[in-house]
């Protein structure tokens, strides 16, 4: 088995039996605890089938080392992010594979008030003690079995102002992962306030053999379900969940899937809107011309970051930004202790609806028009590098900018691409964007593509 393997930049995850077992999960509990002398650590897993036995030998592991554990049950990631600072522990760790396919697992780790961890600050050296670990063979059990459900539910609602919201009709799919309990939850709170939202729920069920299909809605093929519900129940939105629900996708009134690069620049917009003061907004490099140009107009800072939630939350903290999003349908907000939600997004959208009498569609319609997107394109390669390389060659003498915070992005009068190196698989990612010209971006698009796929 190669243990060593499912040590990523910033998570830990792999192939189960394969590269992750008990074993190896106990003794990374076992490590985190000694190596960062935790005292108390809040745990939670997801829908899936090992999640819960991963979680008792993280617990063991914890346990070993003299470390308290306190169980939250199924949870979604950002529930431990929330809990960890609530609860003021010593650490969090949720037990996931968010989207991957149903034959992984693995481990998300933050540090106090949900620092997260990273090859930077510790996961490095936890790799490096596994191989020395004699676990002891006997311990004292030392576990808590709580809740943070409601607490966590009251910060999420405090995004909004429960005392405007307009009647409105949502279609929800938690895709049989861990957001249907959290959806359940909210809607029970909403209905004993007389909130006027209606959710339309579908795959709301946790199930591990994921019925239909690994909650992804990255993926085409799995959108289908949430845009013909929009439809039939003519909903004014839909959202659906990845398994761990860090994250949330959009469609709008008509069922059509909102690119996570138009929902940045609408949220963002939002905070500067409720701002009295010059906030920063922390983006991603793959696509912000429509991010910058929203800074600019309601007078917000716009700051870029590498690509990575690790990345992300250390230039919010350092910088003490509002809001900070990735195309990606990451969304990271300063008071849920700079952490990603997949839940809070979509309540400031039924916040934006509310005070306004348009659409979703017609929210977004003008930036799209705006900055038409390619959306991230994957393309197999062979030598991902040698392409870099090669693309850079082709375009540096018209580029006006060529910058290599994350990949290669190159920058033209009209229009620009970000072209990147997939961290985990042998990929190029693609995006580009233009200027109001649709039909440059799809030429562009194109002409990539076949530079990509002629090297």
């Amino acid at each position: 088995m190669d243990k060593l393997s499912c040590f990523k930049s910033y998570d830990i995850r792999g192939k189960i039996g394969i590269e992750l077992d008990e074993l190896l999960i106990e003794k990374i509990g076992f490590a985190f605890a000694t190596q960062f002398r935790t005292k108390n650590v809040v745990v939670g897993g997801d829908a899936r089938a090992t999640s819960e036995l991963f979680k008792k030998a993280l617990i063991r592991g914890l346990n070993k080392a003299g470390s308290h554990a306190i169980d939250l049950g199924m949870t979604g990631t950002e529930e431990i992010y929330f809990a960890t600072r609530h609860l003021q522990t010593d650490g969090g760790i949720q037990v996931t594979a968010s989207h991957n396919p149903i034959n992984y697992n693995g481990l998300k780790i933050v540090l106090k008030n949900s620092h997260p961890l990273s090859n930077d600050n510790g996961l490095l050296d936890i790799k490096a003690m596994i191989s020395s670990i004699e676990l002891p063979t006997s311990y004292e059990p030392s576990i808590t079995q709580s809740t943070n459900k409601k607490d966590y539910i009251t910060h999420i609602l405090s995004y909004l102002d429960l005392t405007s919201i307009k009647p409105l009709r949502i279609v929800v799919n938690a895709g049989n992962g861990a957001a249907g309990p959290v959806v359940d939850a909210l809607e029970a709170e909403l209905s004993s306030k007389n909130i006027p939202i209606e959710l339309i729920k579908i795959h709301n069920e946790p199930d591990s053999s994921f019925p239909n299909g690994i909650p992804n809605p990255l993926l085409v093929e799995n959108r289908a379900p949430t845009s013909k519900a929009i439809i039939e129940h003519k909903a004014d939105f839909g959202v659906a969940w990845d398994g761990d629900f860090d994250r949330c996708f959009l469609f709008d009134e008509n069922g059509q899937f909102i690119e996570g690069y138009y929902i940045v620049g609408l949220l963002a917009q939002y905070f500067l809107l409720n701002s009295q003061s010059k906030e920063k907004i922390i983006h991603d490099p793959r696509l912000y011309w429509n991010t910058k140009d929203i800074c600019e107009s309601y007078h917000g800072i716009a700051i870029e970051s590498k690509t990575g939630h690790a990345f992300l939350k250390d230039i919010m903290r350092k910088e003490n930004a509002v809001y900070g999003g990735e195309m990606s349908a990451h969304h990271y907000f300063r008071d849920f202790g700079y952490c990603d939600s997949g839940m809070i997004p979509w309540l400031l959208v039924v916040g934006l609806l509310s005070k306004t009498t348009g659409s979703l569609s017609h929210l977004v319609e003008e930036r799209i028009n705006l900055y038409p997107s390619s959306g991230e394109i994957n393309q197999t390669v062979k030598n991902p590098k040698l392409i870099l390389e090669q693309i850079e060659e082709h375009f540096k003498e018209k580029a006006i900018k060529i910058d290599h915070t994350d990949g290669l992005s190159i920058e033209f009068e009209a229009w620009r691409f970000n072209l990147r190196e997939s961290n985990t698989e042998p990929l190029l990612r693609l995006n580009v964007e233009s200027r109001g010209d649709i039909q440059l971006m799809k030429t562009a698009t194109d002409k990539l593509l076949s530079l990509i796929n002629l090297s």
